[in-house]
């Protein structure tokens, strides 16, 4: 999760997130070469005594001013095309989860298993115990399995939510009406953190999604005591 002064990104945990934060280092590059030249670019024609009677009617430059600019939107867009496909991609999906948006909870159903569901709430800051992170935490947390596609379902119950877990490159809005779905894939075990990221009413600020991420013989066990008490 993200830690105080943070400048980046958190750490992927997903392979699209991984693919988002390439395409943020390719895209930040390009953002950079282009400031060097122009600060260049500006610092020179300031500075510079003579003057060139050439670069003021030449059509030799209008053409590289006109070409390169097309040149670098292509480089930007064909990755970018390429990850928005990707983030669609949806490959017979191991755990299928039922995520429904309220007044100001989140509620979960395991669709591959009967009875298997439950509301997920912010723990109130007074009943944490030491090491839980304050307006993050959810006193039920999404299980799912390490390395398995997973596919959630995403709408709402009153008004708009959004879904969205930052390490794992999800934001997925909640439209009552509406059933919304992503894909992704957790490569390692861990409790990742997100919040709605959509202005949703006077607790907006506390409705946190929780995600954990287990081996798949943790899980199994989860699933059969979450049964067994339901």
């Amino acid at each position: 999760m993200a830690h105080p002064s943070q400048l980046g990104f958190q750490d992927a945990a997903s392979p699209l997130m991984e693919e988002l934060l390439h395409f943020h280092d390719h895209a930040l590059m390009i953002v950079f070469l282009i400031s060097t030249l122009v600060l260049y670019i500006i610092v020179a024609m300031v500075t510079a005594k003579f003057t060139d009677k050439l670069i003021l009617d030449s059509q030799e430059i209008e053409i590289i001013w006109t070409i390169l600019p097309a040149i670098i939107l292509i480089l930007i867009a064909l990755p970018s095309l390429r990850i928005l496909y990707l983030m669609d991609e949806i490959n017979d999906p191991h755990l299928t989860i039922k995520a429904m948006g309220h007044q100001w909870y989140w509620s979960y159903e395991y669709t591959d298993y009967e009875d298997l569901g439950f509301d997920s709430y912010m723990i109130p800051t007074q009943d944490l115990t030491p090491g839980q992170f304050r307006l993050l935490e959810a006193d039920h947390r999404m299980v799912i399995p390490v390395d398995s596609p997973i596919r959630v379902l995403i709408s709402a119950e009153d008004v708009l939510h959004s879904w969205a877990v930052p390490a794992l490159g999800i934001k997925v809005d909640a439209v009552p009406g509406r059933l919304n779905q992503t894909t992704f894939i957790v490569n390692r075990p861990g409790v990742f953190y997100g919040q709605c990221s959509e202005i949703c009413g006077a607790n907006h600020s506390f409705m946190p999604i929780v995600i954990e991420a287990v081996p798949l013989e943790h899980f199994e066990n989860w699933t059969s005591l979450m049964v067994e008490d339901a």
